[in-house]
């Protein structure tokens, strides 16, 4: 099961301290010092910059942050220069029960794969993985859909600039917001329950780029009054300059350009954050001074390899385990749907496995390198969680850093109880997750919903009874048993929607 995640070329790794507890993380590299690429190999250095200019760039940092969050707290949700967690001592200082069961899920994902080909034949299909997104090869509705997004981004970008000279008032910025941001939930829902035309893999995909498209702009609208209040507190006038950071060699060294507000509010600065790999937005984001050609061609060597790998898995492997799940379902024969749940944990835990690494590691590297993004922490170890709340604080740490930044911790300021908080995080993050599901199936049922849900109560459980590998264990089968069960209900359900009403 870990197998893949110790599949990173050595070339990429750096040396790192070995965390002796979970909570350990990597800090930021100063600014002045001498540090690795991220994700670099150990030859390739970030060139350093003059000694005086390290008091500057840290005023530079000081000056973007969010006022609102306490110094302490905001390297915890600022992107920094921060190297990848996936390496070497990470994965072989592993809880032993986490490799005892990766190499007993190994021995037995081969058996049953041998064992599929068999008796089913060889079903893997590339070219029928294109019907999934397209019906009709001349029309790409959910293409399409993608491409009006830019409506939404221009419009956050126009609402800022008149913010900013103060044509219109925060009152008036803030409705503006609510309808730019509610139309940008509901418009593509509307469209994809609405179009017969759009498959739900294509509804689906589209539905992705739109909910993160959501929080980016949401992260773009906080950053940037949060930089009013910072003018408004100092009542000064500050110079516009040129947006994203550029590099200027000299004597071998990367010389950043520092940019101000409102000299962010330029469509390079905006379409540079809607394709970087962060959801929280900032005006000046860690950046490496070159594209290192033979790191960019592994990673994408990995994106090829993995998505061809994940579709014949489920060729090959899950799809005959689901057909075969209909009949026990429809009979209600609790021991057979029991016994083709557990056949189906096994493939779909492999594929969520390596899933993760093809996005998580692979892809969002892929993207970080082409920007020459800095901040290459995507996730920390996840899979030696001894509870609940650490496995959603890491294995995702995108979605959890914009989680703190823009919706725990204003709610703790404003008093609300850490538990309510918590909850209240778990809630959205259900919404969101039927949403994903539901509107491109186009049938509600909320299995992902109580599915996440279910998670407040596992946490409760795990962290008040469970310590150490118990803990790990159980977030493990939690992991492994629960998105089977999911599976197969939206599969049960939406087999008998389109096709057992139909006959």
């Amino acid at each position: 099961m870990l197998q893949m995640l110790k599949m990173g070329d050595r070339n990429d790794r750096v040396p790192m301290m070995t965390r002796r507890t979970r909570r350990t993380t990597i800090c930021a590299t100063p600014a002045g010092a001498n540090s690795k690429q991220a994700n670099g190999s150990a030859g390739e250095k970030t060139s350093s910059q003059p000694s005086h200019s390290n008091r500057k760039v840290k005023e530079e940092k000081r000056v973007h942050e969010p006022v609102t969050t306490p110094r302490k707290e905001r390297s915890k949700t600022s992107c920094q220069l921060q190297d990848d967690h996936l390496l070497i001592t990470s994965v072989t200082t592993a809880d032993p029960f986490i490799l005892t069961t990766a190499s007993f899920v190994k021995v037995v994902s081969i058996n049953i794969f041998f064992t599929s080909s068999d008796r089913y034949g060889i079903l893997v299909d590339p070219i029928q993985v294109v019907s999934l997104f397209l019906k009709d090869p001349y029309n790409w509705p959910a293409s399409c859909l993608i491409i009006v997004s830019n409506v939404f981004i221009m419009a956050a970008l126009y609402t800022e600039r008149r913010l900013s000279v103060g044509t219109i008032s925060e009152t008036t910025g803030t409705f503006l917001y609510l309808v730019n941001l509610t139309t940008l939930l509901f418009f593509p829902s509307a469209t994809v329950l609405t179009l017969t035309s759009i498959t739900p893999v294509g509804g689906a995909f589209a539905l992705c780029v739109y909910t993160i498209l959501f929080m980016k702009l949401y992260s773009y609208k906080d950053v940037n009054m949060w930089c009013r209040e910072i003018r408004h507190t100092k009542a000064r006038t500050l110079t516009r300059s040129h947006s994203c950071p550029s590099f200027a060699q000299s004597n071998g060294s990367a010389v950043h350009t520092h940019v101000s507000y409102p000299g962010n509010l330029t469509h390079r600065d905006i379409y540079y954050f809607v394709f970087a790999p962060t959801l929280c937005y900032e005006l000046n984001f860690p950046r490496s001074p070159r594209i290192r050609k033979s790191f960019l061609l592994r990673r994408l060597f990995e994106m090829l390899f993995f998505i061809q790998l994940q579709i014949g898995l489920v060729q090959q492997w899950m799809v005959p385990t689901i057909q075969n799940s209909m009949k026990p379902f429809q009979d209600m024969d609790f021991s057979r749907m029991i016994e083709r749940m557990l056949k189906l944990a096994v493939p779909n835990h492999l594929i969520w496995l390596i899933f993760f690494y093809w996005f998580f590691h692979s892809s969002m590297n892929f993207v970080a390198e082409l920007m020459r993004f800095g901040d290459r922490e995507f996730y920390q170890d996840w899979w030696n969680s001894e509870t609940v709340t650490y496995f959603w604080s890491n294995w995702n740490i995108p979605v959890h850093k914009w989680c703190l930044r823009h919706f725990y911790k204003p709610l703790m300021g404003r008093g609300v109880n850490k538990w309510v908080a918590q909850t209240a995080i778990f809630l959205v993050s259900a919404f969101f997750h039927e949403y994903l599901v539901s509107v491109p199936l186009k049938m509600f049922r909320l299995w992902a919903f109580m599915g996440m849900m279910s998670q407040i109560p596992l946490a409760w459980f795990v962290g008040r009874f469970l310590r150490g590998n118990y803990g790990n264990a159980a977030v493990w089968i939690s992991l492994i048993i629960g998105q089977p069960i999911a599976v197969l209900m939206y599969v049960h359900d939406f087999y008998v929607l389109h096709y057992v009403s139909q006959s």
